[in-house]
């Protein structure tokens, strides 16, 4: 079989970048080439998703403009969206596949029968240089251990469209992390649907901590982060894993709402009075810890005193990054058929309001840092100009760096860090 070209993107979550990415060096392995521009490809393959009403217009205007510039190649869609709506998506120009998210484990073998799933075990740094060659984009390695959920937050259409939680057997993870390790991964970062319920379906119920602990125990890999961690999952004593300094201190926790009465419309586990102990003793046993959260604006029945509550609470909390998204109303969902849906202009300005306060705490935390030395690891070239070659990359708490250098590609190297910004800070390599 030929070499083909193939192109990916990928819509929406961390998840699906996740699987794009895997997609990616599996057709790197088996010696096909990943390209830049849909126009080059022989096949295009577009993970979608269905989160909000923006998302599934993306994956159609995405979709269309392949077709447009390159009417010959096969389309492939899968996630979400394409899981929800197959038919839908199935009579869009160019589209020769849809893979369903139960199926998106075949959808390499329907591209090539003969690619392997595994990475070679030799030959540090090739993958990751075609991997980064071909515009993918991170030298972070994302690990899918667990996918599905069991929750049935009211507004979410995750459980509808990838279903229950499964996890992935420990050893499997164990070794593919070893095998990113042996070739020249400096740092891996454990992704899921609902990551802290990693195990539960084995019936143990402190899996992730196990997982983690397997991880730093059996393999090389320098570098390991959590992606999204729901609050109510998280087991007492486990911010003592952060104790080896591997375990990046950086921690995702999503809120969704700072208000009470508003975390039981949306059926969270959660409320002010448990996450702020969380938050507590987070900070109290990780040194350095970036808190990041996610955030919901304009929740159906969500009052002005609510949404006031919640910003009151987000700025208490004092979480460095703030993702805000505007309430969606999705399809199959408990929260699209309640009462007291919030006008499009009023979510509007709140969602202003939100993003504002996102950008101040960011500002802050980065102040904090003015002067000091860390480490960076180097993940992208950003362009070039009269002082040099600028690169992109992050601290171990997640710090977002911009330096000049030669060839940073996947290093690790000391950066003094100066003028901070909401979205991140200078880097003076030492």
């Amino acid at each position: 079989m030929r070499p083909m070209k193939v192109y990916l993107d990928s819509v929406g979550c961390r998840l699906n970048q996740s699987e794009i990415e895997t997609m990616a060096r599996q057709l790197i392995a088996a010696g096909h080439e990943i390209v830049r521009e849909a126009a080059e490809a022989d096949h295009i393959v577009l993970n979608t998703c269905a989160v909000t009403n923006e998302a599934t217009r993306e994956t159609r205007n995405r979709t269309r403009r392949f077709n447009r510039a390159n009417p010959e190649a096969d389309i492939v869609l899968t996630g979400c969206h394409a899981t929800i709506a197959p038919d839908d998506v199935a009579v869009l120009p160019g589209v020769a596949n849809v893979v369903l998210n139960e199926n998106k484990q075949t959808l390499i073998q329907r591209i090539d029968p003969k690619a392997s799933l595994a990475l070679p075990m030799h030959d540090r740094e090739p993958i990751i240089r075609e991997f980064m060659a071909a515009g993918m984009g991170n030298t972070r390695a994302f690990i899918k251990v667990q996918d599905g959920c069991n929750n049935k937050c009211t507004f979410c259409v995750t459980t509808i469209a990838r279903g229950e939680g499964v996890s992935r057997p420990s050893g499997d993870i164990v070794r593919e992390i070893q095998g990113l390790s042996a070739a020249g991964y400096r740092e891996a970062v454990l992704s899921g649907v609902h990551l802290g319920s990693y195990g539960h379906d084995f019936g143990r119920r402190d899996g992730l901590r196990e997982l983690v602990q397997m991880i730093l125990e059996h393999t090389d890999i320098e570098r390991l982060r959590l992606s999204s961690l729901e609050p109510w999952e998280i087991a007492d004593g486990f911010f003592g894993l952060w104790h080896n300094p591997r375990l990046l201190p950086h921690l995702h926790m999503p809120l969704q709402s700072g208000c009470d009465r508003t975390l039981r419309r949306m059926a969270r586990k959660t409320s002010q009075v448990s996450f702020r102990q969380l938050a507590n003793d987070a900070h109290a046993n990780i040194p350095d810890l970036n808190l990041t959260t996610d955030v919901i604006v304009g929740f159906p029945g969500e009052t002005d005193e609510e949404f006031a509550e919640s910003l009151a609470f987000v700025k208490e909390i004092g979480f460095t990054r703030l993702h805000v998204f505007t309430y969606s109303q999705r399809p199959g969902t408990a929260a699209a058929k309640m009462p007291g849906q919030v006008r499009k202009a009023v979510k509007k300005e709140r969602v202003h309001q939100m993003i504002n306060l996102g950008k101040r705490n960011s500002l802050a935390f980065h102040q904090q840092y003015e002067g000091q030395t860390m480490n960076v690891l180097w993940e992208m070239m950003a362009g070039a100009d009269e002082t040099g070659t600028r690169w992109t990359g992050y601290t171990d708490n997640y710090i977002r760096v911009h330096g000049y250098g030669t060839d940073l590609v996947n290093k690790v190297t000391a950066a003094r860090l100066e003028a901070a910004a909401p979205d991140g800070m200078q880097g003076i390599i030492e």
